[in-house]
């Protein structure tokens, strides 16, 4: 099971003794280790455990930590090789329900194939990834990478382009610095940042000033967006929650390989299919520096039961898309979610 309370080095650390001081340095950098390693992996889980493993190395290697570089780029090359460790044991990359393949027919058909949880983009909880307080042109910029469709794309890129991009346009690193750490030249920094910009350019996706607005927190207009749409799905008055869609909005509900496109069809899945919904309540979240919420179905024996984490993408004024992710046993736990609602 993942560990994040702390570095436990466990039988593997022999008789080393632990050192708080070293212990506490090492756990100071564990919230942006996470964001790198989740922009790597994808996952949030596969995320926590590269961590855990690269602070655990940390631990067990410090005595040979000679201070030729700083603590944080020392912890960071342990992380990418971790990282790249994990992505060359030869699982398929992850993937959201879009890349798979054209849209469902809202029908119940949509719902029956399914793919290993391991397959999906996962959502993550702000708090775990982005900074804390700093330059808002710099958190607006870490809020964008973790997006899901920004993440999605990340995980087309080569691995080696994939850290590139992560390290110079997310962290900002300098080329030398990215190179020594990849024990690579600066040549071939720059050849990587250019391909792997190329890429996400295709999706329309970009981490220059020019097209990330400067904030750390959710607008007034998106927190008052998220609010409209609770109110209509909680009531679940699809007539108001439509008008918050813009028409070429999409709905996708991980592990399904099913996602549609479009009001009409959303409306209708919702309606049929989807109808067991009805009379849910949702509670709001942070996840992915998008809005989110945690949506409870009513529980036969009284209150409601946990169903799925919701993340909503929007262009400001309206949802563009709606993925609710089906595992709530692992996700609600992650997010702080109570385990049931009276």
């Amino acid at each position: 099971m993942t560990q994040t309370a702390g570095i436990s080095p466990g039988s593997e650390a022999g008789t080393q003794e632990i050192d708080p001081e070293l212990t506490t340095a090492l756990e100071q950098h564990r919230r942006e280790l996470t964001g790198y390693c989740y922009r790597m992996l994808g996952g949030a889980f596969d995320a926590e455990d590269a961590v855990q493993e690269t602070l655990l190395r940390a631990w067990r290697s410090y005595d040979r930590f000679e201070g030729r570089s700083s603590l944080r780029t020392w912890l960071y090359r342990i992380a990418g090789n971790v990282c790249l460790d994990m992505l060359g044991s030869a699982r398929a990359k992850r993937e959201r329900p879009m890349g798979l393949g054209a849209a469902s027919e809202p029908v119940v058909e949509s719902l029956a194939a399914e793919l290993p949880e391991e397959r999906w983009i996962e959502p993550v909880p702000d708090d775990r990834v982005l900074p804390g307080p700093g330059d808002p042109a710099d958190t607006a910029v870490a809020r964008e990478s973790v997006r899901l469709a920004f993440v999605a794309a990340l995980q087309t890129l080569p691995a080696k382009q994939r850290a590139v991009l992560v390290l110079r346009e997310v962290l900002r690193w300098p080329a030398q610095e990215v190179a020594d750490l990849l024990e690579t030249s600066v040549p071939s920094v720059n050849s990587a940042l250019q391909r792997a910009r190329a890429t996400l350019a295709e999706r329309d996706l970009h981490l220059d000033e020019a097209s990330v607005t400067p904030r750390t927190e959710p607008t007034e207009a998106e927190s008052a967006l998220l609010e409209r749409y609770i109110d209509a799905f909680e009531r679940y008055d699809m007539t108001a929650l439509s008008a918050l869609l813009r028409e070429d909005a999409v709905m996708n509900m991980p592990p399904y390989a099913m996602w549609l496109q479009g009001v009409e069809h959303i409306q209708e899945w919702m309606l049929g299919v989807g109808s067991g919904c009805r009379g849910s309540r949702c509670v709001p979240v942070r996840a992915n520096g998008s809005l989110a919420y945690g949506q409870y179905r009513p529980d036969p024996d009284g209150g409601w039961f946990p169903w799925g984490l919701a993340v909503l993408e929007d262009d400001g004024e309206k949802v563009t898309g709606i993925t609710t992710f089906r595992s709530p046993e692992r996700l609600f736990p992650l997010f702080g979610l109570p385990g049931h609602l009276d």
